[in-house]
């Protein structure tokens, strides 16, 4: 059983390029962060921070094309700044939703049990279409996410290759890297991804 424990934000932009960025404190790889972007053609990069994080992820979503280079990511109360290849982002944090709040009182060993998040599946595509909280891994392996708290994104500055990705703007369409995309409206969940052979 692999276990990533971090945050997910997932955020669209103004030129239509959506932008999923993974924020991990720990995992099998130790911390790093990654970011998944899809543009307006339905182009999906991976940017990863090393080759055996490329390998990792590959094995999990689905890209067209994969950069590996230096990511640099710092997460703080008021914002989350990533450096990545061709990415600068610059994302303002908002409040906790109300949602969140009610998740944060889901005891922990709870909030991340495979058989939970199985059964809550349905709720939380009719809370947050899209949003799929099991599902498949590759290779015959099962994905879960246990999200523990989430905060609204409220603004974001971003450019690709140094030209300017547009405004915040919510997560449509949906992205295409795996069985689940994030929720419409941006958002940075503090989440436990379980990965079940």
């Amino acid at each position: 059983m692999d276990r990533l424990r971090g945050y997910i934000a997932g955020l669209g932009t103004g030129s239509g390029t959506r932008l999923v960025i993974g924020h991990w404190l720990d995992s099998p790889l130790g911390a790093f962060t990654d970011v998944m972007a899809e543009d307006d053609a339905g182009v999906r990069t991976l940017l990863a921070p090393s080759d055996a994080a490329a390998r990792y992820i590959g094995e999990i979503y689905r890209f067209d094309r994969t950069v590996v280079s230096p990511v640099d990511a710092v997460l703080s109360r008021e914002a989350l700044r990533v450096a990545a290849g061709p990415l600068r982002l610059e994302a303002m944090l908002g409040p906790v939703t109300f949602l969140g709040r009610v998740l944060e009182h889901v005891p922990a060993p709870l909030a991340v049990a495979p058989w939970w998040l199985r059964l809550i599946n349905p709720v939380a595509g009719m809370l947050a279409p899209g949003v799929v909280t099991a599902g498949s891994a590759g290779g015959g392996r099962r994905e879960f996410y246990g999200v523990r708290s989430i905060r609204t994104l409220t603004s974001a500055t971003a450019t690709w290759d140094g030209a300017d990705l547009g405004p915040l703007t919510p997560v449509e369409p949906p992205v295409n890297f795996g069985f689940s995309s994030v929720p419409g409206a941006p958002r940075i969940v503090a989440v436990t991804t379980t990965i079940l052979p």
